[in-house]
């Protein structure tokens, strides 16, 4: 009865640490992604083929499965996958990851996000794909709907927050 009550309890002990962690696949996904991003469904069809004949898709999933998703299961972050941070304030809890052009916020308990998206074609931020940003000069920006140009500094910024303000009145009429 003791070996059972052991067995059973270093089972329960140990289940802690064996415990399933199927990862993000950041590595594959980013692949997967660039393929789709490649052209049209004739040239996305080949690169697949290709890429499965070669195994690059096969070797991306075991670089991903066997160490990439153990790192992420130990340390709470896949070294190919965006950077999250958690940020509360008195407005409720964010999610903010970042990616290679951009960020994605998210609000606890509320569906939908923000994604702002730099476009550095434009020199412009896009929130959910609407510009509302563009930069003129290292020192300046315009804001979307507006002619003004807006200096970044202290100064600048108490200008934009005095027109926004003055849209959303304009705007709530």
């Amino acid at each position: 009865m003791k070996k059972l009550i052991f067995g059973v309890s270093a089972l329960l002990a140990s289940s802690i640490m064996f415990s399933s962690c199927i990862g993000s696949f950041a590595l594959f996904n980013k692949l997967l992604d660039w393929n789709q991003g490649l052209g049209n469904k004739v040239v996305n069809e080949v690169v697949y083929l290709a890429f499965n004949i070669i195994p690059v898709y096969g070797i991306a999933m075991f670089v991903d499965g066997v160490v990439l998703n153990t790192i992420e299961f130990w340390t709470g972050s896949n070294p190919m996958g965006s950077t999250v941070k958690t940020v509360e304030d008195e407005n409720g809890t964010f999610r903010i990851a970042s990616h290679d052009n951009g960020y994605t916020i998210t609000k606890e308990g509320q569906e939908g996000q923000l994604d702002l998206t730099y476009n550095a074609e434009e020199n412009a931020w896009y929130a959910n794909d609407v510009k509302f940003m563009t930069f003129v000069d290292e020192n300046h920006v315009q804001m979307y709907g507006s002619d003004a140009v807006i200096e970044l500094s202290q100064a600048g910024l108490a200008a934009y927050r005095a027109l926004a303000n003055g849209n959303a009145i304009a705007f709530a009429e």
